[in-house]
């Protein structure tokens, strides 16, 4: 499956400051070093200029700057198109957003293109349109400010990202990174997205429905820590686990154990073992020949019904579906992990 072409808008009239810098670090990140065991060909990326291409890039504090040979028409054609952010005056201040930038949007997502916004960057898709009837989220810092200014948006600002298919808005800083691994995880699947993540040292899949609100700090990984007995976790999710057991080999109580884990995930006990057993199913479906009843008893999921349910609840399509999805890995029958 091709992982395709993405542009990156750079608002670069206006600049860019340092904190919308991470967030256009991002897809940079992920789509734009070539890793091409992973995958080959990777993405394509490319920096389009709201100034038009060719053109001595936007200032950048710290003595930065960026140029790119890419403008606005670039947007068009491209298979993603994302928005990192938008420029403060632009949300502080409700100054109009570039009108040749609210255009381009428009006829990138009447192209085609699947159109994803970083933080800010939803005020972007909101204005030219693409979120009106939409389930959409930004940085709780501005979601009082989009619903206003869009009140056709149905702004939720509990959640870390929104997939509603075609249109993918997030959070803002490390929810950002958050999704365009679940862009990865949607192009090229779970292996691959989650061998991206351990290369950049990052959890490997936060679901977009986690609140945006959370503490992820991760406690020290001693031998009292949570590290050791999350690997002695995940290397037996075909057992039954129960929070006792993670307790009692954390030397921890329930309790204790539930709280430092949500505050190093943002999850339940419960709902990080459904996730990291989905996780398997999901690298076992795009890896294995092995029948579905099988990969429900390796990932700790049990019978085909359960994973089924689980799998359309968690992933948005079935099993057989996810497996058609992802063809590129040629089959093989596994030994169970």
């Amino acid at each position: 499956m091709s992982a395709g072409s993405v542009a990156v808008v750079v608002t670069e009239d206006m600049g860019i400051p340092t904190w919308d810098l991470y967030e256009l670090s991002i897809p940079c990140t992920v789509f734009g070093k070539p890793q091409p065991d992973l995958a080959d060909p990777w993405y394509d990326l490319r920096l389009c200029g709201t100034g038009g291409g060719g053109q001595d890039g936007p200032p950048v504090e710290f003595g930065l700057a960026l140029r790119t040979p890419y403008g606005l028409d670039d947007l068009v054609g491209a298979d993603t198109v994302i928005v990192p952010s938008v420029p403060d005056p632009c949300v502080e201040d409700g100054r109009p957003l570039p009108q040749g930038l609210v255009s381009a949007l428009r006829r990138a997502h009447d192209a085609g293109a699947r159109m994803v916004s970083l933080c800010t960057g939803a005020f972007a898709l909101a204005e030219a349109g693409l979120l009106d009837g939409r389930r959409a989220t930004a940085h709780w810092m501005h979601t009082a400010q989009l619903a206003e200014r869009y009140p056709k948006v149905r702004v939720d600002d509990s959640v870390l990202y929104v997939d509603d298919g075609d249109v993918l808005t997030s959070a803002g800083l490390t929810a950002g990174l958050d999704l365009c691994l679940h862009l990865v995880r949607r192009d090229l699947g779970a292996h691959v997205a989650n061998q991206l993540a351990r290369r950049m040292v990052v959890p490997a899949h936060r679901p977009g429905g986690q609140a945006q609100f959370i503490d992820l700090s991760v406690p020290a990984a001693d031998d009292k820590g949570l590290g050791p007995v999350l690997d002695w976790a995940r290397a037996r999710l075909d057992q039954p686990l129960t929070v006792e057991d993670l307790a009692q080999r954390a030397v921890m109580s329930q309790r204790t154990f539930y709280r430092r884990l949500q505050a190093a995930t943002g999850t339940t006990p419960l709902q990080w073992l459904l996730n990291q057993r989905l996780g398997l199913a999901q690298g076992l479906l795009e890896s294995t020949d092995l029948p579905i009843e099988k990969i429900g008893e390796l990932s700790g999921l049990g019978t085909a019904n359960n994973l089924r349910h689980h799998f359309i609840k968690q992933v948005g399509v079935s099993p057989s579906d996810y497996r058609r999805a992802f063809p590129q890995a040629a089959p093989e029958s596994s030994p169970a992990p």
